[in-house]
């Protein structure tokens, strides 16, 4: 297969790859550690915790109906990919995160450039010395002339790296496998479409991909982020229940887009129950994170702000106030112009100049609410 100017991950069984060598070495973080290269590569902090491909799932976006089922993809199936590369101006180069002379490394500063440069010469001398016997000093001046297997251009090794997942974890060992050490490198570089680099990477991608990279230190806080605001909201929810019923009501009424359905007597179970979807990411907000974070910020309100909320969301809703050509917001009855949205109407009706309208709006309103 001959590499195109685009990332590529074409399928394809891959024979005769060379037999994996243990790799007694401790592994830096290319990426985001700043080593001196003065001192011994060995005392450089090694990888800690499991490094696994996992599948990624997200409940509120639609995967043919597989992510109900925790699945990624179809179950029995697998799919693999082959390590990108970028074709310019005829000059080959693959994605593999060992490529000093990569766009990504040359504009960083000239600090964090040395750093990372000498990290990626001390991986790749090392998977040189593991894999072709080829000792390489990590100072020499002509350290990549010297590079016989791992040079970025090397088309008969490089297109013999692929990655194969499934909905299965699949465990790598960076520490003692060469070319799990290699994947890991590529996968955080960008060369694998398939695999994203980590868990928020992927959550952040418009168009999620199927697996991502879990090293387990950095992951396990990005993935508890969302259950930390839900327990946080649910105890702010219970709290309510208990304590401010009324408050509770508004809350709801701000948030549920079906405002109209509370009123004053409908049971409080009713309120927590609809709530605690709404935090779930079951309500208006499919976003499991920014729902609950919006409760918790609705909590956060004053009464009198919650109230007046409440009371402009209704007053829309019967016909009470009105948008008019202008593209500002009249109650109907007086013609008072309040504002263009729901803050500035809110600051309207907080100024004591404009009791009247206040006055008039609560009782138009609060006759739907006491029913």
């Amino acid at each position: 297969m001959q590499p195109t100017e685009m990332k590529e991950g074409p399928t394809a069984n891959v024979k005769g790859q060379p037999e994996s060598k243990p790799l007694s070495v401790s592994i830096p973080d290319t990426l985001s550690m700043k080593t001196d290269k003065k001192k011994n590569p060995d005392i450089i902090s090694s990888i800690r915790g499991n490094v696994v491909i996992r599948p990624y799932i997200d409940a509120t976006r639609e995967n043919m109906g597989l992510e109900k089922y925790n699945f990624a993809i179809y179950p029995g199936t697998s799919q693999e990919e082959q390590i990108a590369a970028i074709e310019r101006n005829g000059v080959v180069r693959y994605i593999t995160g060992l490529d000093e002379f990569a766009p990504e490394v040359q504009k960083l500063d000239p600090e964090k450039r040395e750093s990372v440069i000498h990290n990626i010469r001390y991986v790749v001398s090392e998977l040189e010395k593991q894999l072709a016997t080829n000792e390489i000093k990590v100072e020499d001046p002509e350290f990549w002339s010297k590079v016989t297997l791992l040079k970025p251009n090397n088309h008969d090794f490089w297109q013999k790296i692929t990655i194969k997942c499934s909905n299965e974890p699949l465990f790598l060992q960076p520490k003692t496998d060469p070319y799990d050490l290699i994947k890991m490198m590529a996968i955080e570089a960008g060369g694998f479409d398939l695999v994203a680099k980590s868990y928020e990477d992927a959550q952040t991608k418009s168009k999620p991909p199927k697996f991502f990279l879990d090293k387990e230190m950095y992951t396990v806080a990005t993935r508890t982020e969302y259950k930390k605001l839900r327990n946080k909201a649910i105890s702010i929810l219970d709290s309510l229940y208990g304590k401010n019923p009324k408050k509770l009501l508004y809350i709801a009424k701000v948030l549920d887009i079906n405002s109209t359905q509370y009123k004053n007597s409908t049971p409080q179970d009713v309120v927590y129950e609809n709530l605690d979807t709404y935090i779930q990411g079951e309500g208006v907000e499919n976003n499991k994170s920014r729902a609950a974070e919006a409760f918790i910020k609705t909590t956060e309100l004053d009464m009198e702000t919650l109230k007046l909320k409440a009371l402009v969301k209704d007053a829309s809703f019967y016909k009470f106030i009105i948008t008019k050509a202008d593209g500002m917001i009249y109650h109907t009855a007086k013609n008072a112009m309040m504002g263009r949205n729901v803050s500035d109407l809110v600051e309207f009706l907080k100024n004591p100049l404009h009791e009247d309208v206040l006055s008039a709006l609560l009782n138009e309103v609060e006759k739907y609410w006491n029913q």
